[in-house]
């Protein structure tokens, strides 16, 4: 070679080729970030999102009749109907509680969707129009006991005699402020339900009246921070929904966003005081189309008499 010391112009091609095999890695690796990152995010939309999981769990109960022990209740939650994506997971959640047939199947509001463009264009009652799909849907649900409703902020928020007339026409009662008892077996127990504790006007005394103290209560109501309010009443367990999970829940951060009133209790079993607190994780998204480490949920729970040994 010309021009050049040999050993020079050898440390200079070597060096090239190092900065450009170095510069070739981050294009691969960030090719192969980039291709993860979608992977998780279609993970998130296509599958996380559409596959319920079921979660069981016996929950004793001192004023529970003997008689009643091992009843069981399926709770669904959160559902924002729509008719494409949203409708999957519904569909799935109810051929899983109809496998496991339980003698109660409880839905804790949220059967629609309140935009972000209906609270901008002050069309909130449009929402309402998911009502009747959603309840023919849900009127698939078989339980011998019936299947009983509560409404979520986006439901109260809407038009909600619209809804609540929609799902009764379907068979499913939706309990606003007020109670029934349930009596299989010679046992007597009392499903409650309150109107939603955000945006409308919830009740638990109107709700209460007429049940004997001595008697179990099951409260439904969307938001499960109204647990602090309702251990000051004689109820046994409250059922509730609301806070998705997070819907987006990171390793070690957990989810970056709650809703009001699901920001104390946002999932699972709690004790509060002497009553027991479930908060369902429910089945559909808001805001984004998606899930992650946070999957939808079928809830069924046992109910077990604490004196069934006497």
């Amino acid at each position: 070679m010309q021009g050049g010391d040999p050993v020079a112009i050898f440390k200079q091609r070597n060096r090239f080729v190092r900065l450009l095999t170095r510069r070739k890695f981050l294009q691969a690796s960030a090719t192969v970030a980039a291709a993860g990152a979608v992977a998780v995010a279609a993970d998130a939309i296509f599958f996380e999102a559409t596959r319920p999981r079921l979660v069981q769990l016996e929950i004793p109960l001192a004023r529970l009749p003997v008689a009643l022990d091992g009843l069981t209740i399926a709770q669904l939650s959160d559902f924002h109907y729509s008719d494409d994506l949203g409708e999957i997971p519904i569909r799935k959640a109810i051929e899983i509680v109809n496998r496991l047939q339980p003698h109660l199947v409880v839905l804790t509001g949220d059967f629609v969707t309140i935009s972000v463009f209906s609270d901008l264009l002050h069309n909130a009652k449009q929402a309402a129009n998911d009502a009747e799909p959603c309840a023919r849907l849900l009127s698939q649900l078989h339980a011998p006991l019936g299947v009983f409703a509560s409404l979520g902020n986006h439901d109260a928020d809407s038009d909600a005699p619209r809804i609540i007339d929609a799902f009764q026409a379907h068979g499913i009662a939706v309990l606003r402020n007020r109670s029934l008892p349930l009596e299989p077996d010679a046992g007597r127990l009392w499903l409650a339900g309150v109107d939603d504790v955000l945006v409308g006007k919830p009740d638990l005394d109107l709700s209460l009246r007429g049940i004997p103290r001595e008697e179990p209560v099951i409260l439904l109501a969307h938001e499960p921070d109204f647990a602090d309010q309702a251990v000051r009443y004689p109820v046994d367990l409250q059922l509730s929904g609301h806070s998705h999970g997070g819907q987006i829940r990171f390793p070690l951060i957990g989810a970056p966003y709650l809703p009001e009133l699901a920001r104390k209790y946002p999932r699972g079993l709690r004790r509060v005081g002497p009553l027991t607190l479930y908060t369902n994780v429910g089945l559909g998204t808001i805001r984004i189309p998606a899930r992650l480490n946070c999957p939808p949920e079928v809830t069924l729970f046992t109910l077990r008499a604490t004196n069934r040994e006497h």
